[in-house]
């Protein structure tokens, strides 16, 4: 993860969380989904099956900022973001998110808040799971 070309956060096996809030989202929900993700089986076993968590690979997690996950391009050309909470609820959301993981044991590593980032993704897998509370 890059902002302005330097190296904002780097993580080696783990997972890459693009993690956008609106304006409904509690602290309790922020915990909520840090311990379901934190504990979901979706690493390969040695028999090549999703059974083994974060935990259980050693792995790091790099959480980055994303909005735009709450775009809505249903009607016109531009999406509206009206759903995305504003950076006075989502930053605290964002750190209380970033700061469960370390807590629980796992290297964080993340980009900026608002920030331009370049994000670079060796998906292995591909595992892609969308999240919500």
């Amino acid at each position: 993860m890059t902002v302005d070309g330097r190296v904002t956060g780097e993580i080696g096996a783990g997972l890459l969380l693009l993690a956008g809030f609106t304006a409904a989202d509690t602290p309790d929900a922020v915990d909520w989904m840090a311990d379901k993700i934190a504990t979901l089986r979706i690493f390969g076993d040695e028999a090549g099956k999703m059974n083994l968590s974060l935990g259980d690979v050693g792995g790091a997690v790099l959480v980055v900022s994303q909005f735009t996950l709450y775009g809505d391009a249903a009607k016109g050309r531009r999406p509206s973001f009206i759903d995305a909470a504003p950076p006075a609820i989502a930053v605290p959301l964002y750190q209380r998110f970033v700061e469960a993981f370390r807590v629980r044991g796992h290297p964080v590593a993340t980009g900026e808040f608002g920030a331009m980032m370049s994000v670079e993704l060796v998906n292995d897998g591909p595992v892609t799971l969308v999240l919500e509370r």
